[in-house]
């Protein structure tokens, strides 16, 4: 078979329990890379999972806006982008509950 090589940068530790993922699986690291290469040709797409813990800064600001949602501090819905520019440069503009912007 013509191979190629293809040279990556990578931490030891991320290359390390990369290949103890591909020997659990029954593959060489370069096996599951090819794999992956193939999938990627066939669908066009690049799939990645992040389990990710928002920051207290983000909780903070997600529960705020859930508390703005509750008392109607948000704009009207607008049915185009220049009647949104509108209401954002209108000094006189208020929030669905009637509170100044």
């Amino acid at each position: 078979m013509n191979t190629a090589v293809i040279n990556i940068k990578t931490e030891p530790s991320i290359k390390s329990q990369a290949q103890k993922v591909a020997s659990r699986l029954g593959l060489s690291l370069s096996a599951l890379i090819n794999a992956y290469l193939r999938e990627l040709i066939k669908t066009k797409k690049v799939e990645f999972s992040v389990d990710e813990t928002p920051s207290p800064y983000l909780i903070k600001a997600l529960k705020q806006s859930e508390r703005d949602i509750k008392v109607g501090r948000v704009s009207p819905a607008f049915k185009n982008a220049k009647d949104a520019i509108k209401w954002l440069n209108d000094p006189n503009a208020r929030y669905q509950n009637g509170d100044r912007v």
